[in-house]
């Protein structure tokens, strides 16, 4: 059951009792009257046409305060007008006739309905019982000759009458009281299931959002992998070819050797760029570890340059995140690139070192060096190189140091976070 349900169940229940309220006294008020007339149970000073106008005055008193004006129930002033009216007209009626009692007993019932605390309940079911008490004990004839035993009666009848009423008003106000906590607990729940609700709807909007800043990002991200594949895969291939072309373009006697190199960079820089276009892992790392694969890149660049390169490795070799493996051999042929295009060097030297927490790639070399603080700028003839490991090295939280000066070589240090595939 939701919680608007359990409150129109509430309010539904009180609707019935307000009904009952409405038409209850009134009937217990014509069924005492018709009793009083059939018995002809009447005082001595009090005939029927002395009883008839307190009867409508009863029903009128009722009518007026209640059933023609329900709203003014929250009003204290007037209910406390009206029950004091009410309770005096129940003596009138009882002393009339004593079987006026059956109306009297609906007193406990406005007792509840106009008195709105719990003392003034009390109060008024003890009025309230003292006339039922006076109408059980036989009414004004039994009271305008007393005797003890009809004392007694009376004395038990009120005790009784007070213990039973004044426990049923405890109970109901403690029920009521309960009512009401319990729906205002309801309506508290209700209001926030609502907040929840309101706050669900802004939150869908808020993942809908971010699903489309997810989704942006990814492709700023393929975009800038793609950019980097073709810069460490097509241009370093390109340029490769291009140096081989005008080698053989230059030298006769070793034209045959730098055609064949021109046309195996060819086919490797091709094989690259669609395994870059399926975003697979270079070829070397898909059959060797990172230290035999860098191994092989060096060999490689060594022959077709024809220049001095050695790998040394320090530290204890282990598998890492394939993004960084990655990183760390696309650093190594960009560097490796790069002296080939600008440095002039005779001999290169790459270290890769294994740490606790870290792992870095040092590359030397011999060559004409240059100012870090003025980087050539990005061409034809490149400038990308360093920009390129930059940035690649920064989407695995790596860093990238370069020292050099002109005419003493370059020195770079790759370093990558050691990351396992365990972690």
């Amino acid at each position: 059951m939701t919680d608007t349900s359990a409150v129109a169940k509430l309010e539904t229940w009180r609707q019935r009792i307000d009904r009952w309220m409405m038409i209850v006294p009134y009937a217990a008020l014509v069924a005492s009257t018709l009793a009083a007339l059939i018995a002809g149970e009447f005082v001595p000073h009090a005939p029927a046409v002395i009883l008839i106008p307190v009867v409508a005055l009863a029903a009128a008193w009722i009518l007026w305060w209640v059933t023609l004006h329900p709203q003014w129930a929250t009003d204290r002033r007037r209910m406390l007008i009206f029950f004091a009216g009410l309770v005096v007209l129940i003596y009138a009626l009882v002393f009339c006739s004593s079987l006026f009692g059956f109306f009297a007993w609906t007193g406990y019932l406005y007792a509840a309905y106009a008195m709105h605390t719990r003392v003034g309940r009390l109060a008024g079911c003890t009025l309230v019982a003292i006339g039922t008490a006076f109408a059980q004990g036989g009414g004004w004839p039994a009271l305008a000759h007393p005797t003890p035993p009809g004392l007694a009666l009376f004395a038990l009848l009120l005790l009784f009458n007070m213990m039973i009423a004044n426990a049923m008003t405890f109970l109901g106000s403690m029920t009521e009281e309960q009512s009401e906590r319990r729906a205002q607990m309801i309506d508290e729940l209700a209001q926030a299931n609502r907040k929840l609700e309101e706050a669900m709807k802004e939150n869908a909007g808020l993942h809908a959002q971010l699903l489309v800043q997810a989704r942006e990002a990814g492709v700023l991200d393929e975009r800038q992998r793609m950019a980097g594949e073709i810069h460490d895969v097509l241009a370093q291939g390109l340029t490769g070819i291009v140096t081989q072309l005008e080698a053989a373009s230059a030298r006769s006697v070793d034209r045959e050797r730098h055609l064949d190199a021109a046309k195996k960079l060819a086919r490797d820089s091709l094989t690259e760029a669609r395994r870059s276009v399926q975003a697979l892992r270079p070829q070397p790392l898909d059959h060797s570890a990172l230290p035999e694969a860098i191994g092989e890149v060096v060999t490689g660049w060594s022959r077709l340059n024809g220049v001095t390169a050695d790998l040394i490795m320090t530290g204890t070799p282990r598998p890492l995140l394939p993004e960084i493996e990655t990183t760390l051999l696309r650093t190594a042929q960009e560097a490796l690139a790069n002296v080939a295009r600008h440095a002039g060097a005779g001999r290169v030297a790459l270290t890769l070192s294994y740490m606790e927490d870290m792992v870095t790639l040092d590359v030397r070399d011999d060559g004409a060096g240059f100012d870090p603080s003025s980087p050539p700028e990005p061409g034809y003839e490149g400038g990308f190189g360093l920009s390129a490991m930059r940035e690649r090295l920064s989407r695995i939280a790596g860093t990238l140091e370069v020292e050099s000066e002109p005419g003493a070589g370059t020195a770079l240090s790759a370093c990558v976070p050691a990351l396992g595939i365990a972690a």
